[in-house]
């Protein structure tokens, strides 16, 4: 089956509104110059590039752990360059919630005094405008993204230096943060080739000349691709900052798709069903023909499908309210305002909607008004037609545009 032409979930999020990237954090780069110059090339410091105030706040940390249930992993606490057991930091929370991984606020608080740095994990999750921040800049990156908040006591430090395997952007919250940032000793790393399995490498890189030593102050954004090697360390205040984790597509997961594509057909094929020859010593006699059968198999091998169900698997789509949604399915009207849910990479295959909650097949007649829809042309539940507005709205694609 092939796609039918369709633009990303909730298209008007990138062209109505400003960019995150060029307005927020890498303010005098224009998208283009950082996708050409940046983008998991080098290091990018950007001074005074927003007023992330209405992001997070040393209050809303105080509110997440001390208000709002949270339970591991949405939390977790570093001393010394190690994770702490979760049960250095949770209990039991009395009469009615009685899971025994919720955030005790005491035993937090007193690991904090003594040094501890706090991460608030998934914060995408937990604090709605640092949510609605990283659906922005995931759809405008085409890569997920994901947030955690680092808040570290004076003159301390949470993690020795080490490596991501993903990209980010720090957003210095509040305090200061002195970063040391050295180049990559394996760059472009995969997801599961994490730091520590080139740890001698990434100690002897951290005792050289650094590529940046700097502190960031309130509103200074720092990039780096993932694979380059930093170490922070809080000043003469607590800092808090925001990592928002890129977690950039690859070829090698585009590759990962094409072989799984291939290996799919082979299975329908019988002649590489077929038993190897009695007495087969090892493979040097069969290996030519199967890997000619394999090439061909990748060289016609559609990745599409997979990658598309990969990118829907990795994140989550927009919040849903079930009390404004039954509203709107119990009063609606060709005038009600509707909007495509958020994030949810809704594509066209044919005639089936495909989308992180699920899919949906339609009738001919309702393609061209779904396309419209795709395309960000359709605002009222007239707009697409009452029958398929209510079955959007049910199936939880199509939302309320107030939500």
């Amino acid at each position: 089956m092939s796609p039918s032409p369709a633009g990303p979930q909730d298209p008007g999020a990138a062209t109505a509104r400003p960019g995150v990237l060029e307005t927020r954090l890498t303010t005098g780069l224009s998208r283009e110059e950082f996708a050409r110059d940046i983008w998991s090339r080098t290091a990018l410091l950007t001074r005074r590039a927003s007023d992330f105030s209405d992001l997070f706040s040393a209050g809303a940390v105080d509110e997440l752990v001390s208000r709002r249930g949270l339970r591991t992993p949405f939390l977790r606490v570093a001393k010394n360059g190690a994770t702490l057991p979760d049960a250095s930091f949770t209990a039991p929370a009395g009469v009615g919630a009685t899971i025994a991984d919720q955030v005790d606020d005491t035993a937090l608080w007193r690991e904090f005094a003594d040094g501890a740095t706090l991460v608030l994990q998934a914060l995408q999750r937990t604090w709605a405008p640092v949510g609605d921040l990283t659906a922005r800049l995931a759809a405008e990156l085409g890569h997920p993204v994901q947030a955690n908040a680092y808040v570290t006591p004076p003159q301390n430090r949470g993690f020795d230096a080490h490596y991501d395997v993903h990209d980010v952007f720090v957003l210095q919250i509040e305090g200061t943060k002195r970063w040391i940032v050295h180049r990559p000793v394996h760059p472009d790393p995969l997801r599961d080739q994490p730091w520590t399995d080139h740890r001698e490498a990434v100690a002897e890189a951290a005792q050289g000349e650094p590529y940046l030593d700097t502190v960031l102050e309130p509103g200074d954004v720092l990039y780096l691709p993932r694979g380059w090697l930093h170490a922070a360390e809080a000043q003469g205040a607590v800092s808090v900052h925001l990592t928002l984790g890129v977690h950039a597509w690859t070829r090698y997961a585009l590759a990962e798709q094409l072989m799984r594509a291939a290996l799919s057909e082979l299975r329908d094929d019988p002649w590489t069903r077929g038993s190897l020859p009695l007495g087969a010593a090892g493979p040097d006699d069969v290996t030519a023909p199967v890997r000619a059968r394999l090439l061909a198999a990748v060289g016609e091998a559609d990745p599409a499908p997979g990658f598309h169900r990969a990118r829907r698997g990795g994140a989550r789509p927009g919040p849903l309210g079930p009390l404004a949604q039954l509203t709107a399915v119990d009063h609606l009207a060709p005038a009600t305002p509707v909007r495509l849910r958020d994030a949810l990479e809704a594509r066209l295959h044919d005639r089936r909607l495909m989308t992180r909650v699920g899919w949906l097949d339609f009738p001919e007649t309702d393609l061209p008004a779904l396309t419209r829809l795709l395309a960000g042309d359709v605002r009222t539940a007239g707009d697409l037609g009452l029958a398929c507005a209510r079955r959007l709205l049910r199936a939880g694609v199509l939302v309320p545009a107030a939500q």
